[in-house]
Order: C-alpha cells, then sequence, then structure tokens
C-alpha cells in the first residue's frame, strides 16, 4: 500500500522530470555534442566542408577571443554596479511596504509589479523612447534643468541599460524580500520598540538580517540574468550601432556566430563556457554570502 502510494506521488512529477530532460538535458548534452566538432573547409571551400572531430579546439578559442572574454568581463563590471544598486532599492521598497498596513502595502505591491509583468522586450522599446532626443521627453527635460545629456552615447549606454534594468526588475525582487519579512516574528519589533529602538534600527538589526537568504536568492537570480543580457542592448544597438557593436554582450557574440557567421560548433563552445563563467560566480557569491552569515 505504502509503495503503490509513492509511486502514484511520483507519477505527478512525471511531466516536469519529461520537460527538465527535454528541454534541459538534452539541449545541454547536444550543445557539448556540437562543440566538440569544426566544420573544415576543403580546397578553396567551393566543395564544402566536413565536420571534423577537434575535441576542445574550439573551447581553447574561445578563452583566447579577446571580444568574447572583453564581454564577459565588461558585463560582470556592470553586474558588479547594478545588481548592488537593484537589489539596495528592492530592499528599501520592501521595507517601506512592511512599515505600512497590509492593505496599503498590498496596492502598493501590485503597482510595484506592473514594471516586471511588461515584457523585457517592450520595456525596452519603452525607454529606447523615452531616452530618443527625437521623440522622448527626458533629453527636453535635462535641457531645461542645464543637463544636456545624450543617452545614446558610449559614456552614458550601460547607465541608461542599468536604469532600464533596475526598473524592469525591481518588483519581482521587493516581492521575494517582502515575503521573507512578513515570516519575521513581530514580537520581535514589539520588544525593539520597548526597548527604545527606532524604526530605523529596527530594520537594520532585525528586519535586513532576517531577510539574508532572500538577499542571496535574489542575487544569485540576477547574477544568473545578468550573464545571459541579450534584448536590451540588441534594440540599443539598432539606434546607436556605433556605441552599441555586435561583441556588446557574450550572448550578442554567440547569437552572431551561430546565425549571423553560421559556426555553430563554435557558438555551441562559447555556449557552454559561458554557463561554466555563469555557475563559476553564482558558486562563488553564494561562497561569500553564506561566509558572512556565518
Amino acid at each position: 500500500m505504502i509503495r503503490s502510494q509513492r509511486w502514484k506521488g511520483a507519477a505527478f512529477t512525471v511531466p516536469f522530470q519529461l520537460g527538465f530532460v527535454f528541454l534541459y538535458l538534452l539541449p545541454i548534452g547536444y550543445a557539448v555534442y556540437q562543440s566538440l566538432y569544426k566544420v573544415q573547409q576543403s580546397g578553396l571551400g567551393l566543395g564544402g566542408g566536413t565536420e571534423e572531430f577537434t575535441g576542445l579546439a574550439n573551447y581553447r578559442q574561445g578563452l583566447t577571443d579577446s571580444a568574447f572574454m572583453g564581454s564577459v568581463l565588461r558585463v560582470v563590471v556592470f553586474a558588479c554596479v547594478q545588481i548592488p544598486v537593484m537589489l539596495m532599492v528592492s530592499l528599501v521598497l520592501a521595507l517601506l511596504l512592511d512599515a505600512v498596513t497590509s492593505r496599503a502595502a498590498s496596492r502598493f505591491r501590485i503597482l510595484l509589479l506592473v514594471p516586471y509583468m511588461i515584457p523585457g522586450v517592450v520595456a525596452a522599446i519603452v525607454w529606447i523612447n523615452l531616452y530618443s532626443p527625437d521623440v522622448g521627453p527626458l533629453t527636453a527635460i535635462g535641457d531645461a534643468f542645464g543637463f544636456h545629456w545624450n543617452f545614446f552615447v558610449p559614456s552614458m549606454v550601460w547607465p541608461s541599460i542599468g536604469n532600464l534594468l533596475t526598473w524592469h526588475g525591481i518588483g519581482y525582487n521587493m516581492v521575494i524580500i517582502y515575503s521573507a519579512l512578513q515570516a519575521v516574528p513581530r514580537e520581535l519589533f514589539e520588544a525593539a520598540r520597548l526597548d527604545g529602538a527606532s524604526e530605523i534600527r529596527i530594520a537594520r538589526s532585525i528586519k535586513v538580517p532576517y531577510v539574508r537568504g532572500a538577499l542571496v536568492l535574489t542575487g544569485l537570480l540576477s547574477i544568473i540574468q545578468m550573464l545571459q543580457l541579450f534584448n536590451e542592448p540588441a534594440l540599443f544597438r539598432n539606434v546607436t550601432p556605433q556605441t552599441v557593436n555586435d561583441s556588446f554582450t557574450p550572448i550578442m557574440i554567440i547569437y552572431n556566430q551561430a546565425f549571423n557567421a553560421g559556426n555553430y560548433h563554435y557558438a555551441a563552445a562559447l555556449s557552454v563556457l559561458l554557463a561554466l563563467i555563469l555557475g563559476l560566480a553564482s558558486f562563488v557569491f553564494y561562497r561569500l554570502t553564506s561566509r558572512e552569515a556565518d
């Protein structure tokens, strides 16, 4: 009887297991397989090419590819600035929601989630139009206050993209942190207030330490998202190709190698390398944050 119940319970996981195998494991395995081969051209290349097993040659080429490694470094530096800013804003918003009544918090929570509900491509198009000196209001507002800014010049492209990503992501991160805040025992707040602690002191000494796990989770998710940055810079490239080139981010290089250059094997190797870099970055971040928690 117990064994039968176990099998029935396991049967509910079959759709997930099938989706995980066919949508994740098999594509990853196929990418690794493709990365071990390379198309070798015969003669002048007029007779086509043949696939030959080259082992780790594509990986060696990727590790010495200055454009690919430069794009990885570019995104990592950007993430070191953008992710803390986004998480700080999300934390402040979650703390403010926790300080008001539950009825008011539910209303503001929905409003703050609206940007996250908008598809990323649509959000990027909206902000590109807001940044536009021709149709957007931001340039005119800046000129009125003496700020003659151009959001598409090299020095402003990353801040422009960072502002877009922060606006789009704070609602989702805020909900995760706010949910963690709701699990904090309310008795701790009352005891702190009786001891004369201010609301700022309560937030800093009680609330923030309790939501450290939520901050680690949102940080990991943000790192994964950041290293896969594609939609926003690709749309910016249509507006300012002289600033955002086709090797601006790692995913853009992989996309161009696969669909423009037709070099699927090298693109597969770069994809695997990026996955390993992403896993290493997530592991280092988790270890550092766990050590701080201890």
